[in-house]
């Protein structure tokens, strides 16, 4: 039986376009952009000076002069009319694209993979999605969305987040650098080029081994919410940034020290259990 396509509504795309598009998101975002080959994308992120993670997103690169950012969670209006102020003489035009919808799928793509996109001639651009959870599509499509399925929908972010992919409500967002949401393991942010905003303490943490937290994967039978705190007995030690419950269990993403107990931690009373992130979904 053929897996079912679903609605991924919180995904919404940005594009893009023009001359300097991709000087422009280069010079703004956290990955390596000049070096992206058209057809193929890669995780990236736009960041607060101070180094904190507005939204996070996969970017998609079309061709020489056209970028698809594929936010996922953040207000696409929000976050358009917060990067057209950086425009200043730049040659682009950046524009929600609410004719676009995401669907998601959980088999292999026909012919994406890895960052290779598939681009169709009717305009559906296909991502291969997977990792080592198993095999997921993401289509983009000017047709209308497939059907919403609740269960599905949840499935497909609880392997976000088995794989080190934090999913960031608002009252995560401007909160935590890339280190500590452990970015490194998707390749979602540069070190080496030049400037962006947030760069300087990027770079910094990288280059003097100062960053002393990163996600942890839990699940457990309770219920967890984001902004729980997570404790070692009586000491809070991290907090809870991304959760959500799928196939009768909870999983969530936490922010704790990279030297923390491996056994014994709650959340608001609740016991969690460890799991080691999975690999496999960095582009």
């Amino acid at each position: 039986m053929q897996p079912s396509p679903f609605a991924l509504p919180d995904h919404r795309i940005v594009a893009l376009s023009g001359r300097d598009a991709v000087a422009f998101a280069h010079a703004q975002f956290m990955s390596e952009v000049k070096g992206l080959a058209a057809g193929h994308w890669q995780w990236s992120g736009w960041l607060t000076p101070k180094g904190r993670v507005i939204a996070l997103f996969a970017l998609l690169k079309l061709d020489d002069e056209t970028l698809w950012l594929l936010l996922q969670d953040a207000d696409p209006m929000e976050f358009a009319s917060a990067l057209q102020r950086f425009v200043f003489r730049s040659k682009l035009a950046i524009a929600v694209r609410d004719d676009l919808h995401a669907t998601g799928r959980f088999d292999a793509p026909t012919k994406a993979a890895g960052a290779q996109l598939s681009i169709g001639d009717s305009g559906d651009v296909a991502l291969d999605a997977g990792a080592d959870g198993g095999a997921r599509r993401l289509t983009i499509a000017p047709s209308p969305a497939a059907a919403t399925d609740a269960a599905l929908h949840a499935r497909w972010t609880a392997f976000d987040l088995a794989h080190g992919l934090p999913r960031l409500p608002s009252s995560q967002r401007e909160q935590w650098t890339p280190q500590q949401l452990s970015l490194d393991r998707l390749r979602a942010y540069s070190v080496k080029k030049g400037c962006y905003p947030g760069q300087e303490i990027v770079a910094r943490t990288h280059f003097l081994g100062q960053a002393k937290r990163g996600l942890a994967l839990f699940d457990s039978d309770a219920p967890l919410t984001v902004g729980m705190q997570v404790s070692d007995g009586e000491r809070a030690i991290g907090s809870i940034v991304s959760a959500i419950t799928a196939d009768g269990r909870w999983r969530a993403l936490a922010v704790l020290p990279l030297e923390h107990a491996a056994t014994g931690l709650r959340a608001d009373g609740a016991a969690l259990q460890a799991s080691d992130l999975l690999g496999g979904l960095a582009r």
